[in-house]
């Protein structure tokens, strides 16, 4: 399960065995989330508030190459 980054205690991560579309994990605090990264969305939420979503989602904005390279890196070294 590699993590991507953390920031804010926010932990982006996908599962060594995900599927398409390229899509994110976050945890913190016990509460998890799925967002999909093309377009940026909201698949899964359990636990997070709807500041702590807004948050995240800036977070996956800001970053939304960093995590599809990482994906991308990781998927296509491991087929």
């Amino acid at each position: 399960m590699p993590t991507i980054f953390i920031i804010f205690g926010f932990k982006f991560k996908f599962y060594s065995n995900d599927h398409t579309p390229i899509h994110v994990h976050v945890e913190k605090g016990g509460a998890r989330a799925k967002y999909q990264l093309f377009p940026i969305e909201l698949v899964e939420n359990q636990g997070f508030k709807t500041g702590e979503l807004k948050l995240i989602e800036s977070i996956i904005e800001e970053n939304v190459e960093t995590i599809s390279e990482h994906w991308n890196n990781f998927f296509n070294n491991n087929e």
